[in-house]
């Protein structure tokens, strides 16, 4: 009988500014194909990366989650199917500076790097200076040429919370559903630096462009080209709005990925994988 697969769980993060997004493409450089590669040069054999939440091209993240199943026997397993001690320094020594892998470990039971989940976190940074982003922040900071009412922004986000149909501000996919439930989404004033706000968002999921269209949608608000309550009048469309400005993919970052306690991941695995309904 074939020994049972070892599933690991790498934490990492990337500056996607150079990446044709997370997923692998032929002939484009990207996240997923530059870690599997890497990967499968220490394993001596194929690995495949099932990823938490993939980014769009230019988007970064500061702690994305994948997992991979290897056979034990495999380069990146110790004889005990543990986890070598030096396996995050060798992958620091062989991967691009713009990827990191900061912590390896074997997945506990049930995990599953994507269905597992049961939150994403995502942040998106705005500058207003008439100068724009600081040198050092270009590569992750949207520069926007007029002041914002922050507090504006603040009372139209409000509104989105909860589970809606969030087909206004998705691309839409073949088979994908758009409902959500966004569970948080705040804007601040940066503690460190003049002139940036940041906005925080948490939902079970995000569809395609959904924070980049959430984003733009109340800039519009913020700059009083909108009123406060035009972005939730959309939740009613039912289908992608044109009127919605798309913001740049570079401002936008991946903050976080939440998953239960060990004894719930299969599980939520299990009802992550129903394709929900706003009439159940």
């Amino acid at each position: 009988m074939s020994p049972a697969p070892v599933r690991l769980r790498l934490d990492l993060a990337y500056d996607g500014t150079d990446f044709a997004g997370w997923a692998r493409q032929p002939d484009l450089r990207t996240v997923q194909g530059v870690l599997e590669e890497t990967l499968t040069t220490l394993a001596r054999q194929p690995v495949a990366l099932t990823v938490a939440g993939r980014t769009d091209a230019g988007v970064h993240a500061d702690a994305q989650v994948v997992h991979t199943d290897l056979t034990p026997g495999n380069a990146l397993l110790a004889a005990d199917g543990t986890v070598p001690d030096g396996l995050v320094r060798r992958l620091a020594r062989m991967l691009p500076p713009d990827v990191r892998v900061h912590r390896a470990a074997p997945a506990p039971a049930g995990f599953d790097a994507r269905f597992s989940a049961v939150r994403r976190h995502y942040a998106y940074r705005v500058c207003t200076a008439p100068s724009g982003p600081a040198p050092l922040r270009a590569r992750d900071t949207l520069r926007w040429p007029r002041p914002l009412d922050v507090a504006a922004m603040a009372g139209a986000s409000r509104a989105l919370l909860g589970e809606h149909d969030f087909a206004a501000f998705c691309r839409p996919r073949a088979g994908a559903t758009t409902i959500r439930e966004l569970q948080h989404l705040s804007w601040h004033p940066s503690p460190d630096e003049r002139d940036v706000v940041e906005v925080r968002l948490s939902a079970d999921a995000f569809c395609h462009s959904m924070v980049r269209s959430l984003v733009g949608a109340l800039l519009a608000v913020g700059e009083g080209r909108r009123p406060v309550a035009w972005p939730a009048s959309l939740l009613t469309a039912g289908r992608r709005s044109s009127e919605i400005h798309v913001v740049a993919a570079h401002g936008l970052r991946l903050v976080g990925v939440d998953y239960p306690d060990d004894g719930s991941l299969a599980a939520r695995a299990a009802v992550t994988r129903n394709v929900r309904s706003l009439d159940r």
